[in-house]
């Protein structure tokens, strides 16, 4: 039996964590919940992790990392319409197939807002520090003076709201987007 290191055991706590706060949110999740999807004792979760707080932000973190490297590499060597088509089609792909992505995504707005509510601006801070790397992807590809980038991230959150709310793909919402091919099915 190979034994993970304790980075590649936090990684593994991060994947579990996901669908975890992606289904329940910061309050309504136990860390005892998290701890048995990773198969660790909860004693050693906060070995790796010194609190949930700081659980649900490496988990938020990775989640907009993790967006910003999908369309990264849609968008690899193109640049213009043809990246935003690739970018458009990846990630709609990806929060259709796997929207506990999305869900999680939609908690961290929830979380941050509510952070700064009650006036804890660092965990906002940690989780806009990703969010403007996603933004500096799109912009490399799509060029900072088109208004592309913007465009591209309106109808991104347009395409979270949809699926979110379950719009089915065949709902005239969905044909409003400039997203050929990329519609879910």
């Amino acid at each position: 039996m190979v034994r993970m290191s304790a980075q590649e055991r936090r990684t593994s706590v991060i994947r579990a964590a996901l669908p975890e706060f992606a289904r329940g949110g910061y309050d309504g999740t136990s860390t005892e919940s998290i701890a048995r999807r990773a198969g660790v004792s909860q004693p050693y979760l906060f070995r790796l992790f010194p609190g949930k707080r700081a659980l649900f932000l490496a988990v938020a973190t990775r989640c907009v990392a993790d967006t910003g490297a999908l369309l990264a590499s849609a968008a690899a060597g193109l640049s213009g319409e043809e990246a935003l088509r690739a970018m458009s089609h990846a990630y709609t792909r990806v929060i259709v197939k796997e929207p506990e992505r999305l869900r999680m995504q939609m908690q961290v707005y929830v979380a941050v807002a509510a952070a700064e509510a009650a006036g804890d601006p660092a965990f906002g801070e940690a989780v806009r520090a990703e969010w403007l790397a996603v933004w500096a992807t799109v912009e490399r590809a799509l060029g900072p003076d088109t208004g592309g980038p913007t465009t591209f991230m309106a109808y991104g959150m347009l395409v979270n709201v949809l699926v979110c709310m379950g719009f089915p793909a065949g709902h005239p919402m969905w044909t409003r987007l400039p997203l050929e091919g990329a519609l879910p099915g």
